[in-house]
């Protein structure tokens, strides 16, 4: 464990109060008010552009990989422009713009135009156009939204995705490479800048209301057809200002930014990019990813700019110790200003916790913050966080200021449901599934275990304990809580593996399908073999045989057949996007995965060779 001193940064003062029913259900909720918030996000972006006209709203490499910038000020200026064009189209709640493509100036402009006159966007993952051939979930995807517009990067690129999702007469807007041969309109994004605003703009801007539509956010459609999730203006403001209350600092510091995580995900779609917008901050765009192809892109710009706040899923943050690690000058400069760490999207293992820790100490003499929560797409997300200084990872924290929490007894855990302004009407045009995402009591659902990190005390907040859905039974009928096993698996390999599918339903044992970090499977070869093909490494005697003995440790301090891996065997093919096994965040789909690869499994409990078994 790591010997530390936090550093004192400001964050919220909670008061907990609770209440636990006749039943076992348990009530949690913040005795503090939530403050006052807008009706609306762009009276934010409009008080910033008034007020901070020159301040830097957001930044983007360009091609000769220098930093374009882009004020508060134009940024209203563009906006209303665009809004113009918008209500020129005639698109509406029924109409709406729909969004393939990266993280860019122009997508972020275009979803302000959209939302500032009261019409909806939705930003959807452009794997859906690429990593598919049948296009078959864009299509569902356009079945629901109807969309009037089409935004994308690349017009040829695009061309037939949109036409055989969406139809070929809707009209086209492109960054580069125009769409050619095709019936309906075609349009580069600089001709939505060419009308100056009416009086139009200003009329449908008032009358935008806490109970407009934003923009619809899919849900990544791991299981059946991609969810439309209504995000409404109150929903967005009132989650900005949970955010700021939580997030202290950055009511006096406008914050600074560097971020690569898609905005067809709420966690940086919605929070990240409002919360810049909330509190006056920069937005750094991060071409990079957290791969071994695309991490020296984040790294770069690291080097360059100092976040004050940080988001990273636990590979990414895997991947950045690494290179800290090497590179003093990248750790000092991305600990400069520093005011607070988060991971999210899987489980952060005590090593990657540990190596930040250190480095930060290295780096600033202290401890930078590190966190993380528990939302949804359906909650804007933030709707739990853990401030507190902790030793290990895993703690989701306490209510956000405005959220009710509901525990409903599940086993030896709890079953998680929250109510809040942050929580969303329902799913779009599906009020079946609306129904059926609400208790009695007009509770979310969130679908997530959670378990007292305290017993009886929520004040010390909650450790995630899975998926609902995720968990089974072995053949003894004992239940398996396979988020927390995932977790502790990772943690136990040391940063060898990334993540892992449990496996073991109605059978005798459980076992493991691994997904392989192959920068740390590399350190294990002799000297003779660093240079062989990665298909190579994995069937690599010196690999197997650290897995091997990982797996035996594994074992010695498992206490029950619940919590212990008999089996493991790597995933060489990756986890795919357009068969839904994994989101384009990277987050692993345990139930996908096992639907997909039956045949995989079947092999894991097999005497093949690629079974890899206690040492």
């Amino acid at each position: 464990m790591v010997e530390s001193v936090t550093h004192k940064v400001k964050l919220w003062s909670p008061v907990l109060e609770w209440e636990t029913k006749p039943d076992g259900t348990v009530l949690v909720w913040r005795k503090d008010e939530i403050r006052q918030y807008p009706d609306k996000l762009n009276e934010r972006l409009i008080y910033w552009a008034t007020n901070h006209p020159g301040r830097i709203w957001m930044a983007q490499r360009n091609e000769e990989g220098g930093w374009r910038r882009i004020s508060y000020g134009c940024a209203l200026d563009q906006v209303r422009r665009i809004s113009q064009t918008l209500l020129d189209f005639r698109l509406s709640t029924d109409r709406p713009v729909a969004i393939i493509g990266e993280n860019s100036i122009e997508h972020g402009l275009l979803a302000l135009g959209a939302q500032h006159v009261g019409i909806p966007s939705a930003a959807i993952s452009p794997a859906y156009a690429t990593l598919s051939t049948d296009f078959q979930k864009l299509a569902e995807i356009g079945r629901q939204l109807t969309p009037g517009l089409v935004f994308v990067d690349d017009g040829a690129r695009f061309q037939k995705a949109v036409e055989t999702a969406f139809g070929a007469n809707i009209p086209i807007v492109y960054l580069r490479n125009p769409p050619e041969d095709r019936p309906g309109p075609s349009y580069h994004f600089n001709q939505l800048l060419d009308k100056k605003p009416t009086v139009e703009v200003d009329d449908a801007y008032n009358e935008v209301g806490p109970d407009t539509i934003a923009k619809f956010l899919f849900t990544s459609g791991t299981t059946g057809s991609p969810k439309a999730v209504i995000q409404t203006q109150r929903m967005m403001c009132s989650n900005m200002e949970m955010v700021a209350d939580c997030y202290a600092f950055m009511r006096e510091e406008p914050p600074v930014l560097v971020d690569w995580a898609p905005w067809n995900h709420v966690a940086s779609g919605t929070k990240v990019f409002n919360l810049t917008i909330y509190n006056g901050g920069t937005y750094y765009i991060d071409g990079g990813k957290p791969t071994p192809a695309l991490i020296g892109e984040t790294i770069r710009n690291l080097r360059e700019v100092s976040p004050t706040w940080y988001f990273n899923v636990p590979a990414g943050f895997d991947m950045l110790v690494h290179a800290m690690r090497e590179d003093p000058a990248l750790r000092d400069n991305f600990f400069k200003d520093l005011k607070m760490l988060m991971y999210a999207g899987a489980g952060l293992a005590q090593h990657t916790w540990d190596a930040l820790t250190q480095l930060s100490i290295e780096s600033l003499g202290y401890c930078i913050p590190l966190g993380t929560g528990l939302g949804a797409t359906e909650t804007t997300p933030f709707s739990l966080y853990c401030t507190d200084p902790q030793d290990h990872p895993g703690n989701v924290g306490i209510p956000a200021v405005g959220v009710t929490v509901k525990l409903v007894p599940y086993g030896d855990k709890y079953e998680i449901r929250l109510k809040g302004p942050n929580i969303t009407p329902g799913y779009w045009r599906n009020p079946e599934l609306t129904e059926k995402a609400f208790d009695e009591e007009g509770f979310y659902k969130l679908g997530d275990a959670v378990r007292f990190a305290v017993p009886g005390d929520p004040t010390k907040g909650f450790y995630f304990a899975g998926r609902t859905a995720e968990n089974f039974k072995l053949q003894t009928g004992t239940w398996i809580a396979v988020g927390q096993l995932r977790a502790q698996l990772v943690d136990q390999f040391g940063g060898l593996i990334r993540d892992a599918v449990i496996t073991g339903e109605n059978r005798e044992e459980l076992g493991a399908l691994v997904l392989p970090f192959l920068p740390e499977l590399r350190e294990l070869l002799p000297a003779e073999d660093k240079g062989i093909p990665d298909e190579q490494v994995y069937a690599h005697p010196a690999v197997r045989k650290v897995l091997a003995d990982k797996l035996a440790a594994h074992q010695r301090q498992a206490n029950a057949s619940s919590n212990r891996i008999m089996r493991i065997m790597i995933m060489v093919e990756p986890p795919r996007f357009d068969k839904g096994e994994v989101t384009d965040k990277g987050s692993l789909n345990q139930r996908a995965v096992l639907t997909q690869r039956e045949a995989l499994v079947e092999e894991l409990y097999s005497t093949g060779g690629n079974v890899i078994l206690a040492s």
